[in-house]
């Protein structure tokens, strides 16, 4: 089959791989039909790593991905052939005590699409995935609306994770696709006010046409300020999207006394620092998010029941065989990209 593989450090080739093979009862084969650009494979494809993960070449990268079965194992029970589905790309292990006690997102033993040291990615014509991995779809949602039930599940574990969002006041630091999948359920959960920042401007402009009240670029403003200028008694709660620890540092500036800090983003450092006579004064409570848990399933009903607009967020799309220039857009944040979907037909 044909496969996208990265050789190099922004380097990737079309080329040709053995075909995957079911090998287990649970295993379902699957042909891709899109494939979303996320911000972990830009980190991949930009350094050949993200923290202690790091690329041995060739390598395929990708997690965002729907398509259609093919075929499956003795012991799948819910699929068949012809079913178009949703992928989560976390295959846990279910034998561990984090999976035995309700935790398969942070399974001992997770293996990853896409992520070196555990399972090579989507970036290809087929794939083959454990059933519990694997989300029918109805007719009502487009393969493009499969593939970002992803981020969207992401951004729906982390809002339910964080305070009741009813009057909440909110902050949303990072406008990317995890920012705007923050954003949307907390719109739709009745928050009272949302203040996202972003250094891309057309993504604040795209923001606030989608519901935020107040956007702003801290390349070009002090948000700090402008924020406490509005809102005197400061945040609920604030969703760190963006990996940068400008961005850590205003939020805890930001938040009320007994505040939560959500913290979703990847940095590229490895450690981060905090204002800790603030932290420590105002009670603030600090909790990093793990991908999802149970979240697939709302996501996509989010998506089917209308409550969500995710039309907006899908700015870009290109054919497999320029799946370079799809990498380069994102990496590059040209054009006003936000998400970047490459189609394999």
């Amino acid at each position: 089959m044909k496969a996208m593989v990265l050789t190099g450090i922004r380097q990737m080739e079309l080329t040709d791989v053995p075909d995957p093979v079911i090998s287990g009862d649970k295993d379902v084969l699957i042909r891709i039909k899109t494939i979303g650009v996320c911000g972990s494979d830009i980190h991949y494809y930009k350094t050949g790593r993200i923290g202690s993960k790091i690329v041995e070449y060739p390598f395929r990268v990708g997690h965002e991905c729907a398509g259609i079965v093919e075929e499956v194992g003795a012991g799948v029970k819910k699929l068949k052939p012809g079913d178009r589905i949703a992928i989560d790309p976390a295959i846990s292990c279910w034998n561990c005590d984090q999976c035995n006690t309700g935790r398969p997102h942070t399974c001992r033993n997770l293996r990853f699409l896409g992520c070196p040291g555990q399972a090579e990615g989507c970036m290809s014509e087929y794939i083959v995935m454990p059933e519990e991995s694997c989300y029918p779809l109805s007719n009502i949602i487009s393969f493009e609306q499969a593939v970002f039930s992803e981020p969207l599940s992401i951004g729906l574990y982390a809002v339910n994770q964080s305070i009741k969002m009813e009057e909440a006041k909110v902050g949303i630091f990072g406008a990317g696709p995890i920012g705007m999948s923050v954003m949307l359920p907390s719109l739709s959960y009745g928050a009272k006010y949302i203040f996202v920042t972003d250094k891309i401007d057309e993504r604040l402009k795209l923001a606030k046409s989608l519901g935020a009240d107040w956007t702003g670029n801290p390349d070009k403003v002090d948000i700090v300020s402008e924020i406490r200028s509005k809102e005197s008694l400061l945040l609920d709660v604030v969703f760190e999207c963006c990996g940068q620890q400008d961005a850590i540092t205003q939020a805890v500036e930001l938040l009320k006394p007994g505040g939560k800090l959500m913290i979703i983003g990847i940095p590229e450092i490895e450690r981060w620092s905090f204002p800790v006579d603030e932290l420590r004064h105002k009670e603030i409570t600090i909790v990093n998010v793990r991908r999802q848990l149970n979240s697939v399933i709302p996501a996509l009903n989010l998506i089917e029941n209308k409550i969500v607009n995710i039309a907006p967020l899908i700015t870009h799309r290109f054919s497999f065989k320029d799946s370079v220039k799809a990498f380069e857009m994102v990496a590059e944040y040209r054009d006003g990209v936000l998400k970047a979907m490459i189609e394999l037909g």
